[in-house]
């Protein structure tokens, strides 16, 4: 028997309509280069992102090309999530702190036709531009026009009027984004319309980010990563007021937007919250935020010092965890009843697990045993499946040390879930040491070297041992004007942990490399002290 409900097919298109036509009046907002705040309306962006699509179609993109972005965030930004797959195209966001010559391979492997730059990365899309075969570049902004280029505004100049949506099914692509490719060569992840829309709907909901049209979200996590988490499209179809950064990202930059544009709900990773914070207590008061305002932090483990920080300031961490081929939100970390009425550090240590699976989200933790046990205890290889997580790459299919012979994403994050569904990361794979046959969480290490009052920033790696074959080695960064001691965070760490586990050796830098979504760059920490040896 079947159901007797319309067959209404879930697109992106539903979502600019609605925006466009129900908070029409609702404001986007984002900084140019310029450091100047640019305004309009939802029912502008959506004027604005039809005239693209009718561009883009008249000039002969048809259902399936791949339309790429090399674009901060900001309005124009925001026009092409929407217009390029209102085109029947697919949006392709590509990652501009990648080196040039990775750009260009991803451009070549995603065939991209036509790309739209913002005038201000022209100077990088000129050392990409001889290395691919692209029709055709779309200049966005003020700034000169190369005559190999042609700008945006006159492109969609006059267009969109009596515009009709291409008639394709939910499950046609309508974004594209590269996995990092930290080991081997990047892998294109596919999003469809209806895994898009579904996952919209979900993180708005009240116990994810209780996204509303009251609130006024601030990205800062890039639009080219993983849709920037999902967010604009959620926000778009609450009718949320959306502001955006532009390229200007410094602590003081972000905390001038969030006062000034009143933000309840503001996105990045822990690197820039951990800025954000160190701002906020060196200039007390300086700036009025909204009280409560909310922060989703995804991309890394959240130290549970940096939640206790936020909230001496009135500010509350949503925690989640999520990857690119998960479009990319995969839990949150939200309190149930019988935590609200625990006490704090009981709060904290729930707030800092990556949370409870979403809906629709299927989670399990396989060990060399089989399936583990949901005890919080027994860990092994998060694996996942849903109606928004990639059973497939770009071109590679669906290759076995990526999903297993049952269908299951294989994440490579090492993990357990308690009795109450909560997940906590302990580690990715290569990134745990093995010492003496006993495996230790850097992830653990590094959140509570970060706990202690005088660290900025800790990154835990595995070094050559004699004896117990590998060790951990704490690279740390201490705060401005602090001075900390490998002696003082040993004693630090051996009040939580017991003394195998406590690093020997301590190395203090500058700054840590990070990846271009601002994690730690382990890869490069392991090359840089490959022939460090422990001093235990």
């Amino acid at each position: 028997m079947l159901s007797t409900m319309m067959a209404y097919p879930l697109t992106t298109h539903h979502i600019l309509e609605r925006a466009g036509r129900f908070f029409g009046d609702r404001e986007i907002a984002w900084r140019r280069p310029d450091r100047s705040v640019a305004r309009y309306t939802y029912a502008d962006m959506r004027r604005r992102a039809r005239a693209l699509a009718a561009a883009l179609v008249a000039a002969g993109i048809r259902e399936g090309d791949r339309v790429a972005t090399l674009m901060w965030n900001g309005g124009a930004h925001l026009e092409a999530y929407f217009g390029i797959p209102a085109a029947g195209a697919v949006l392709h966001t590509l990652n501009l702190r990648l080196a040039p010559e990775d750009i260009a391979w991803i451009v070549n492997d995603a065939e991209d036709r036509f790309v739209i730059v913002d005038d201000v990365l022209l100077p990088l899309w000129e050392k990409i531009r001889p290395h691919v075969n692209v029709e055709r570049v779309l200049v966005a902004g003020s700034g000169a026009v190369p005559g190999w280029a042609e700008r945006y505004e006159a492109f969609i100049a006059g267009k969109g009027e009596g515009f009709e949506y291409p008639d394709i099914g939910e499950n046609a692509a309508c974004g594209m984004c590269y996995t990092s490719g930290t080991t081997g060569r990047p892998k294109g992840v596919v999003y469809g319309h209806r895994s898009t829309v579904l996952h919209s709907i979900t993180i708005a909901i009240p116990d994810c980010l209780g996204l509303s049209v009251h609130d006024a979200v601030l990205a800062v996590t890039p639009m080219f990563h993983a849709n920037s988490w999902g967010v604009p499209y959620a926000a778009a179809m609450v009718g949320a007021k959306q502001v955006f950064p532009g390229p200007h990202l410094g602590a003081e930059d972000l905390l001038d937007l969030m006062a000034g544009e009143g933000i309840t709900l503001a996105l990045g990773v822990p690197t820039i919250w951990m800025t954000i914070r160190e701002a906020l207590d060196a200039h007390p008061g300086r700036w009025a935020l909204a009280r409560g305002m909310r922060m989703m932090v995804g991309g890394s483990a959240v130290p549970p010092a940096m939640i206790r920080a936020f909230d001496r300031h009135g500010l509350a961490i949503k925690h989640g965890w999520g990857m690119t081929e998960t479009s990319p939100v995969g839990s949150l970390a939200w309190l149930k009843p019988q935590h609200v009425a625990a006490d704090y550090d009981t709060q904290v240590a729930v707030r800092a697990k990556q949370g409870i699976p979403l809906p629709l989200v299927d989670m399990r933790i396989v060990g060399d045993a089989g399936e583990q046990p949901w005890d919080g205890k027994s860990v092994g290889e998060l694996q996942v499946r849903g109606p928004w997580i990639t059973g497939s790459y770009f071109k590679v299919g669906a290759q076995p040390d990526k999903f297993t012979a049952d269908g299951w994403l294989r994440t490579g994050d090492v993990a357990s879930m308690d009795a109450e569904g909560y997940l906590r990361i302990a580690d990715r794979t290569k990134d745990l040491v093995k010492s003496g046959g006993e495996w230790i969480s850097s992830v653990d290490l590094e959140n509570a070297v970060m706990g202690h009052p005088a660290v900025a920033e800790a990154a835990v790696i595995a070094i050559p041992h004699p004896k117990w074959d590998e060790r951990p080695l704490a690279v740390v960064v201490a705060k401005p004007g602090a001075n900390v001691t490998a002696e003082a965070l040993r004693e630090h760490l051996l009040a939580q942990f017991p003394k195998w586990m406590v690093p020997d050796d301590y190395v203090f830098v500058d700054a840590l490399p990070k990846t271009s979504t601002g994690k730690f760059l382990k890869t490069k920490l392991r090359e840089d002290f490959r022939d460090y040896r422990s001093k235990a």
